[in-house]
């Protein structure tokens, strides 16, 4: 038989980019024309503002293998690429570089703008894909799509339009969250909240009859140029004669009411509030319930404006603060001071502080679609893995406020709306008008964009035509499976649901995989910061691709973060190596040989029972792999895979194979060259998803094999490989096998000393030994195993106790019995020492009431496996000194 010869070493680097490049010519990665059900993914769009991290390592793996069994599987596939346009991320990036260039977009324009960010998409979307190539990623790349290509734009402007149309959609002058450094409004969810040192100050707000003061206290006196009302609880007694009162504002020497709201905190400070409705948004909503005056005293880039006293106009707002303060110190207004710890708001991009900002915005209106993705949650139509995100998903929605969806920025789907000059009507058009359609007078369109979000929460439908009735829309949605990140449920998860139901009445997904974090091995998030990150290229460049893809399977445990470093990736890469290395023994045998057909093995007449062993542990490889896949227990089927191959194949079934393979009978050596083909080829299949590159470059150099292994069919449990009666006979031989090389490790007798064996059958459980007495003999290196006789002298042996055997091994002659003897007193009383110890500090009440469970637990666990070792020793010690 002609095989193609394997290289000795396992080098990914030879044969990953050919193979992926064969792959992506050969259209493999395109769904299969024909067959029902198919299994459809779409993306997590990365942004085109940098490169792929460890994170999206992870999500693209689990995406891959998904896509890679069921495709086997037999299912049309579908995993669909794409990138999303990150409209203030990529922004904030040009603008940088025209920064370095001493440009800004404003001298610049807007066209000559764009022209400069379409630059920067195409730079790092070469990048993301190359990245996503390299990783593995079989995404159809003839289905690849952009959130600013023309198809998503169609869907975003019908979108824009038909919420508008439906009643969804309004523009009006509402409290927002405003980023001073993006120059633009954010929504809720894109705000990053967390503790901030401060200052709370109390000031005096003088009655304006002279007849006392109100003492107020804020985090913020540099907007108090913004107050129109000082609040107090209505119940409050102290204040209760006051309300209705009018106070004078220090500086401005405005007058402003004294109102009584429920909301004010009697307990904070002097239980009086300065109402700022312009800048504080529980503020804004006192303000709408008592009709106040709404003032805003900032720049949209966060300096005071001209309502603010001459002093601080044009002051950053934390810099006029000082100033106010100062000054009223110096009118005597300011009554104390001190250090205050408050929760302060964030830009997600840019980690500028957030200004609650009055401004004329778009927003959806959020209730009526929340309400529809709550219900199809409640009736089972989404599932969440692991299902605690639920409770993220459903208080999210029950809690949510409309969505700000415009955005003061260029880069990004410019808003379809013009204002006539002549009527001053406002039209929402889903095509670009010439003029007004009431009057025909010159029209003026929003300059503001959408945020990113709107065209993303549109993608499971947007990417396959959407609103085209095209025929990749009507066979591929709704798609099978979301994979993606926690901190995106809301951003991202919730919305798609919305527009799903809102738009094709159809959630865009059942199942919704949240992946864990990536942490380093001290438990840290990975970040820039900590420079403790991995990039998922290094590691293929160091290891290979099936090694990160493996390792990272392997690892994802559901609910539950990675620790990683470069050192865990070994792992995958070895398993690869130990791949590798058993297809070249098991090719290495088959050069004789001509007209091998592997596929005869597959009846159950003429097996040895490590044959028929070994099928039906494959069977339980298959069966496992397809339970876990059933509720996305990644690493559970990882790790069946893992033991099937690693341990039972290689270590147990490969050993085993030499018997017939190294024998006299040539019909026996060609019947087991011929089923350690079959049990490779079907095992190859088994592994692909998880090792793709390192199983297809093996299964290219199998005989007889021109269809791809990428394009075949993934094992099927065969009743007929079930073997009850084997796997219990096998295991019993494993048992002895094992008992048998444990003691010749504990007498360090060499590998290559021969050593005589008496196994005594001491229950019918263990029968089935006496069949593999050639078996064993060959695997514990015996060139004297047999079956003891009754009465039969064991002097000079060592007894190995097994469940339904005794095995007697003589090692008289196989060691020097006196440095055994010493070597086994010297470990005994190290052990004892080291059990003294151990006992000692678990006797310790300082140490067991203040150490962790698991910590204790650890403890007992290793005191238990020293007192076992010792009580080993001392029994060979024994049997030793009795010689």
């Amino acid at each position: 038989m002609n095989t193609n010869s394997m290289p000795t070493a396992y080098n990914p680097k030879e044969f990953e980019d050919r193979i992926y490049k064969e792959w992506k010519e050969g259209g493999c990665f395109a769904p299969r024309k024909e067959g029902k059900n198919p299994f459809v993914i779409v993306i997590p769009p990365p942004n085109v503002t940098g490169i792929l991290h460890m994170g999206h390592g992870l999500n693209n793996t689990l995406q891959d293998f998904l896509i890679r069994y069921w495709r086997m599987k037999g299912r049309p596939a579908l995993w669909i690429p794409g990138t999303d346009h990150a409209g203030i991320a990529t922004q904030n990036v040009v603008e940088r570089r025209l920064k370095e260039r001493g440009q800004n977009r404003h001298s610049l324009g807007r066209e000559k703008f764009l022209e400069e960010t379409w630059k920067v998409k195409e730079e790092h979307h070469g990048i993301i894909s190359r990245q996503l190539e390299t990783i593995g990623a079989s995404c159809d790349w003839s289905r690849e799509r952009f959130t600013m290509d023309e198809g998503c734009s169609r869907a975003v402007r019908e979108v824009f339009v038909s919420l508008h149309e439906r009643g969804l959609l309004y523009r009006g002058e509402y409290l927002v969250n405003w980023c001073p450094s993006c120059g633009t409004a954010l929504a809720d969810d894109e705000v990053d909240h967390g503790e901030k040192k401060g200052g709370l100050w109390e000031i005096d707000y003088p009655l304006a009859d002279g007849s006392g003061v109100l003492t107020v206290a804020t985090t913020r006196p540099e907007t108090m140029f913004g107050d129109t009302a000082v609040a107090v609880h209505p119940s409050d007694a102290r204040y209760k004669h006051l309300i209705g009162k009018m106070l004078t504002l220090p500086i401005a020497e405005r007058t402003i009411p004294v109102i009584a709201d429920a909301y004010v905190d009697r307990e904070f400070g002097t239980g009086c509030l300065k109402v700022t409705p312009a800048h504080d948004t529980n503020d804004y909503e006192i303000g709408r319930r008592h009709e106040l005056e709404m003032i805003n005293v900032l720049n949209s880039d966060g300096t005071m404006n001209s309502t603010a006293p001459e002093f601080i106009q044009g002051m950053p707002a934390k810099q006029a603060r000082k100033a106010v303060v100062e000054k009223l110190e110096s009118l005597g207004a300011l009554k104390s001071y001190k250090e205050h710890i408050h929760q302060v708001g964030h830009c997600y991009r840019c980690s500028a502080v957030v200004e609650p900002f009055l401004s004329e915005q778009w927003f959806v209106r959020m209730k009526p679609l929340a309400e529809k993705a709550l219900e199809a949650w409640r009736e089972g139509k989404v599932v969440f893995y692991p299902r605690k995100w639920e409770n993220t998903y459903s208080h999210w929605l029950e809690n949510l406020r409309d969505w700000c969806i415009s955005r003061q920025i260029w880069w990004g789907h410019q808003i379809p709306a013009w204002t006539c000059a002549a009527c001053g009507k406002l039209h929402v058009l889903r095509e670009n008008p010439e003029c007004c359609p009431d009057c025909g007078g010159e029209l003026t369109r929003d300059p503001d964009v959408l945020d990113t979000w709107f065209s993303s929460w549109l993608w499971p439908f947007s990417t396959l035509g959407w609103p085209n009735t095209t025929p990749d829309l009507t066979r591929f949605y709704p798609t099978t499976t979301l994979v993606t990140g926690y901190d995106i449920i809301f951003f991202w998860v919730a919305r798609m649901i919305m527009a799903g139901l809102e738009f094709l009445g159809q959630v865009p997904f059942r199942d919704i995989y949240i992946t864990g974090l990536i942490r380093d091995k001290l438990g840290r998030k990975m970040s820039k910061s900590l420079n403790n990150g991995i990039d998922p290229i290094e590691v293929v460049n160091t290891y290979g691709a099936d090694a990160l893809k493996f390792t990272l399977v392997y690892l994802s445990a559901q609910g539950e973060d990675i620790p990683l470093d470069m050192e865990t990736c070994k792992l995958g890469s070895k398993f690869a190596n130990k791949i590798w290395n058993a297809a070249r023994f098991v090719l290495m045998n088959c050069e004789d040989m001509d007209n091998l057909l592997p596929e005869a093995n597959m009846a159950n007449s003429g097996l040895s029972l490590a044959d028929r062993w070994i099928r039906s542990r494959f069977n339980t490889a298959v069966k496992k792999v397809e339970t876990a896949m059933n509720s996305y227990r990644f690493d559970d089927m990882a790790h069946a895979v893992y033991e099937y191959f690693w341990n039972d194949y290689c270590d147990w079934y490969l050993e085993a194979a030499k018997l017939g393979l190294y024998g006299k009978d040539e019909a026996e050596k060609r019947r087991s060259i011929a089923m350690q083909l079959c049990m490779l080829e079907e095992s190859l299949k088994l592994v692909h998803p998880f090792l793709p590159f390192v199983t297809e470059e093996i299964w290219s150099r199998l005989p007889a094999r021109s269809q791809q292994l990428i394009s075949t069919s993934y094992p099927e449990a065969n009743p007929l490989w079930d073997d009850a009666a084997a796997e219990t006979a096998f295991s019993g031989l494993q048992a002895l096998v094992s008992a048998i090389r444990t003691l010749r490790s504990e007498f360090t007798i060499p590998p290559a000393q021969q050593i005589k064996v008496r196994v005594e059958i001491t229950d019918e459980s263990a029968k089935s030994l006496e069949d593999s007495v050639e078996l064993t003999a060959m695997l514990v290196r015996s060139n004297d195993l047999g079956i003891a006789a009754h009465g039969e002298s064991h002097e000079g042996a060592i007894a190995a106790v097994g469940r339904g055997f005794t095995a007697h091994i003589y090692i008289k002659d196989a060691i020097d019995i006196d440095a055994a003897i010493a070597r086994f007193r010297k470990s005994v009383e190290k052990t004892k020492k080291t059990i003294e110890a151990k006992q000692k500090k678990l006797a310790n009440q300082n140490f067991t009431s203040r150490a962790p469970k698991d910590v204790i637990d650890r403890e007992k666990a290793q005191l238990a496996e020293l007192e076992d070792s010792a009580k080993r020793s001392m029994d060979y010690l024994s049997a030793l000194e009795r010689r």
